[in-house]
């Protein structure tokens, strides 16, 4: 494996993963990456920001990654998205899912799911910079500190 691989790419090339056309995923398939993708960075600034007990790190993530943060940080972020991006994130917005989450209004929910599609598509195509971009630009949009 060469040293300056993208994760994505790492991942790709050491398990032999075939390149698909993401216009064939359902939306809720890039949120289930987006999903993991975004609790990644967000566990990631956490921890590097103050190293304490697990409990607390878990809290502190937790306000970031909930339903209800995460569409009042879509609803910032629209006003930010390309054509192609307000496409993925309205895919995944008006996706029907058969789960809810236990403490998010429906309307929160699917914009969480959106947001989610988002960030799998930012980094099934390997745009890990606009990913970021936009994960600290919805933070700074909406004032919530890590």
């Amino acid at each position: 494996m060469e040293e300056n691989l993208t994760l994505l790419a790492a991942i790709r090339e050491e398990f032999a993963c075939k390149s698909v056309d993401l216009k064939t995923y359902s939306p809720l398939t890039l949120a289930f990456v987006g999903d993991c993708i975004y609790d990644l960075i967000v566990r990631t600034i956490v921890v590097e920001r103050a190293n304490t007990a697990p409990n607390t790190l878990h809290k502190r993530k937790s306000e970031v990654v909930k339903a209800a943060a995460q569409a009042a940080y879509a609803d910032a972020l629209l006003p930010e998205l390309t054509e192609e991006e307000l496409a993925v994130y309205k895919r995944g917005r008006n996706a029907h899912s058969h789960t809810t989450a236990k403490n998010a209004s429906v309307g929160d929910y699917r914009k969480a799911t959106g947001l989610e599609a988002l960030y799998g598509f930012l980094y099934l195509t390997d745009r890990v910079d606009r990913l970021l971009y936009l994960v600290k630009q919805s933070f700074e949009l909406t004032g919530t500190k890590l």
